[in-house]
């Protein structure tokens, strides 16, 4: 999966950041030719600003089911810090793309799972999106396990994020990775598991993940740098190379 521009970075941090709906629809057809099956899909307002809008969102799964009808398209109902359990669930309604991630500590921030959040799981499961439940920490794994539970939605196979790292500088260990793993296992549970991870740690990250048996998300959201350390020249040049050094072509 490739996640071309996250809800934070702009031009200034790369110029071939994507922003607008044209430019990340270049984006993954060149990505998805690179080899990328998926795209993590943010949208952003005309001052370049991570939204939660259903009508940009729309405009661009039009577009990117017609540019690229084989790429998985995902939709991101992330917080960012401004929007609330309500309007992630608002958003995922108003679309019900084929896919959506939602970050499970920020969709149920008491930890205590809502009846409005046992009808969105529901809902989005019969409706057909593909959920990738985003995972901050081990612990995320037991409110999932329950949430899926009242939602009387199977555990096995259920598609995964582990966020390993963050941001805003905090190191990405890939000896983190197992203890998500670890957390599966007492809860008797087989996740279809991927992870990101950040900066120049990522690659280090990646190789662990797909030794232990899981998938990857890479793009400029979670780094701009190449395996080599250098900054990458564009999103695409990312995915090949990852896709030639873990032989994932």
């Amino acid at each position: 999966m490739v996640a071309p521009n996250g809800a934070r970075k702009v031009k200034k941090d790369h110029p071939e950041v994507p922003l607008t709906i044209q430019e990340t629809v270049e984006v993954a057809k060149n990505c998805y030719e690179a080899g990328a099956g998926a795209i993590h899909l943010h949208v952003r307002n005309e001052k370049g600003e991570h939204v939660l809008d259903a009508g940009l969102y729309k405009e661009a799964l039009k577009e990117l089911e017609f540019q690229v009808p084989k790429m998985h398209i995902q939709v991101t109902t992330e917080a960012v810090g401004k929007y609330s359990p309500e309007d992630m669930r608002k958003l995922a309604y108003d679309v019900t793309p084929p896919g959506a991630s939602i970050g499970t500590s920020e969709l149920i921030p008491s930890r205590k799972p809502l009846n409005e959040d046992v009808k969105l799981y529901k809902y989005l499961t019969e409706a057909g999106t593909k959920i990738q439940h985003i995972l901050y920490n081990p612990e995320d794994v037991d409110l999932l396990v329950e949430i899926l539970k009242k939602a009387e939605i199977t555990t096995d196979g259920a598609w995964c994020l582990f966020v390993i790292g963050h941001y805003t500088g905090k190191i990405s260990q890939p000896e983190k990775i197992p203890e998500f793993l670890t957390k599966m296992r007492e809860n008797k549970v087989n996740f279809d598991w991927s992870i990101c991870a950040f900066a120049k740690e990522e690659m280090i990250c990646l190789e662990r993940a797909i030794s232990l048996g899981g998938k990857i998300r890479v793009g400029f959201e979670n780094s701009l740098f190449m395996p080599n350390g250098e900054i990458a020249p564009n999103n695409h040049s990312k995915i090949k190379a990852v896709n030639e050094l873990f032989n994932l072509s």
